[in-house]
């Protein structure tokens, strides 16, 4: 009895095992199948990246800069993680629950196909095509979940189903309970006899059926372990296949390598030793790119090769155009130093870095298309649809406003645009630096709006005057006596006039300033401070060339961009 109960609980646990492995087969299958369409219409369209994409989306801007604050340029790895997990949940639970109700299962299943179709139709660059990818994954998840659910070894075929065993003392021949205390000791042998007959064949019965059970239960076993494996592999090797697809239809690495960034008219002046304060720990005045933040909404990198990238300008203008990278070739690329910012950066945050870019003057390009004087938006296009509003004015009014072909005398690098972006100094990211730019359309504040400012963003968003510390590290311990404070501020084009520095509630410092080398880069400073023992807070401020000081009001980066002091709190012995 013992074992036969241990039997079952193990039996039990199988199938329960089992049916929750077809649950996430199922799930795999809707994204795995779904992938590879998607691989022959947009990658886009591909259920996983679409409900990803409308996470975005649809993130409450607190929970976006919270995720961006705690991830930093990982914040999608992050979302796609959070992403699997919950699925896989979600899988496991339904293929569980298909086992008592395949129909109910399969009808969440579909459920969860229309939500991913709804949200590949929401992508700015939908087609009704972009249905037919979650569609055609939802139907094959259906199909593996009823497939592999109805060959879940039942409870019988484990071989739960106990013979029942005969109390001592029931009902029959000279059975306690039979009332026939009369039988005399020949009848009661006569039954003893039967009895013993009667156990050892059912014995035996049980014996054989025990044996049948437990060569049935192995095939089961075995049947359905062998069709979980098969259709893993098919679902792998869809997922596979569709990357394959993109990736033989869009080799953009290759064609980056390919890629020969022009040669500027005139190098960009070398950043030398006096705009550097020569102190370790100090961030870098040139960002490397593998360093530089990432931030922005693409899911998925958009593939666009050189060859095929188009850029249209257009809207309100005298005379719209469009330029491929023969037509741009033939103009001539200048080369700048420029500081960018995301919005989204803290106060004392890492989202901020200066790279060498090469490309061409964009308000040569509008005043080519001949921008109409009621024009006060240039409205920017991705490939992938993400859109940007930047005021004509900040493009049209001398400032080093590119479109962007090289970062740090390489090609863009694909995470940061390539084949061309917008480079406007002076603003935030969201409204002046589009990656993979394919479209300029001329309009005004009041009649459009882009991606982040439909989400309540601010629709112009100058930078803000900020500072930072960056050694000694925040909880550092120093040894008493002179402490070089350091770091760097920044005031994209109109640029930083002064950095003080305050040890506690002491007064203000003045720090020293390394040289500058224009408006549109950050600067680094240096105070040496005289460190007495004990706990103390640091604290800095910057104030622009427009006089404008840094506020001590802290606010968070929603709508246009954080304000407050940096500080960071030192033990000196």
């Amino acid at each position: 009895m013992v074992k036969s109960h241990a039997s079952n609980r193990y039996s039990r646990l199988w199938s329960t095992a089992a049916a929750a492995i077809a649950g996430l087969l199922a799930a795999l299958s809707v994204l795995g199948i779904g992938h590879m369409v998607a691989a022959l219409i947009d990658p886009a369209a591909s259920p996983f990246y679409a409900i990803g994409a409308a996470v975005v989306d649809h993130t409450p801007h607190a929970l976006k800069d919270a995720a961006i604050r705690q991830f930093g340029s990982n914040d999608k790895l992050a979302l796609f993680v959070s992403m699997a997990a919950v699925m896989i949940v979600f899988a496991l639970l339904l293929g569980v629950f298909a086992r008592r109700s395949p129909r109910a299962a399969s009808g969440l299943l579909v459920l969860l196909g229309g939500v991913a179709v709804w949200a590949a139709l929401q992508r700015p660059t939908a087609t009704p095509w972009f249905a037919l990818p979650p569609l055609v994954g939802v139907a094959a998840g259906v199909i593996v979940l009823l497939l592999l659910v109805t060959n879940v070894p039942g409870d019988a075929q484990l071989g739960n189903a106990e013979p029942r065993d005969i109390a001592p003392g029931s009902a029959g021949p000279g059975g306690a309970g039979s009332g026939s205390a009369g039988l005399n000791n020949v009848e009661l042998g006569v039954a003893a006899s039967a009895d013993a007959r009667a156990s050892l064949g059912e014995s035996a019965l049980r014996s054989g059926s025990t044996t049948a059970t437990g060569t049935k239960a192995v095939r089961s076993r075995r049947r359905f372990l062998a069709l979980a494996a098969g259709v893993g592999a098919v679902t792998a090797g869809a997922a596979v296949a569709g990357q394959w697809i993109g990736a033989r239809v869009r080799d953009v690495v290759a064609d980056r390598a390919r890629f020969l960034v022009p040669r500027p008219i005139a190098a960009a002046p070398a950043a030398g030793s006096s705009v550097r304060v020569g102190i370790p720990g100090v961030t870098e005045f040139v960002t490397p790119n593998e360093r530089f933040y990432r931030v922005d909404t693409a899911l998925q990198l958009p593939g666009l090769p050189s060859s095929e990238w188009r850029l249209r300008i257009h809207g309100m203008v005298e005379r719209p155009m469009e330029l491929d990278f023969d037509a741009l070739r033939q103009r001539t690329a200048v080369e700048r130093v420029i500081t960018m910012t995301c919005v989204s950066n803290e106060v004392g945050g890492e989202l901020a870095g200066t790279a060498v870019w090469t490309g061409y003057p964009l308000a040569e390009l509008l005043a080519e298309a001949g921008v109409r004087p009621e024009a006060d938006m240039l409205l920017s296009r991705s490939i992938d649809g993400f859109t940007a509003s930047t005021p004509v004015s900040a493009v049209t009014d001398g400032r080093a406003a590119l479109l962007a072909v090289g970062m740090n005398g390489e090609p863009l690098p694909i995470a940061h645009g390539y084949p061309a972006r917008l480079i406007v100094p002076g603003l935030y990211g969201y409204v002046s630096a589009t990656k993979w730019v394919v479209d300029l359309e001329l309009t005004r504040f009041d009649r459009a709006e882009a991606y982040w400012t439909e989400r309540g963003w601010a629709a112009q968003a100058p930078v803000k005057t900020a500072s930072r510390i960056d050694v000694p590290a925040s909880f550092a311990t120093v040894p008493a006596g002179i402490v070089t404070v350091a770091g760097v501020a920044w005031a994209q084009h109109r640029g930083i006039d002064g950095v003080e520095v305050q040890v506690d509630n002491e007064p203000w410092q003045q720090a020293t300033l390394a040289d500058e080398y224009s408006t549109d880069t950050w600067r680094q400073w240096r105070w040496p401070w005289t460190a007495t023992p004990g706990p103390h807070t640091l604290r800095v401020r910057a104030t622009d060339r427009d006089g404008n000081t840094q506020t001590d009001r802290r606010t968070p980066p929603f709508p246009d961009g954080a304000t407050g002091w940096h500080s960071r709190v030192v033990t000196v012995r």
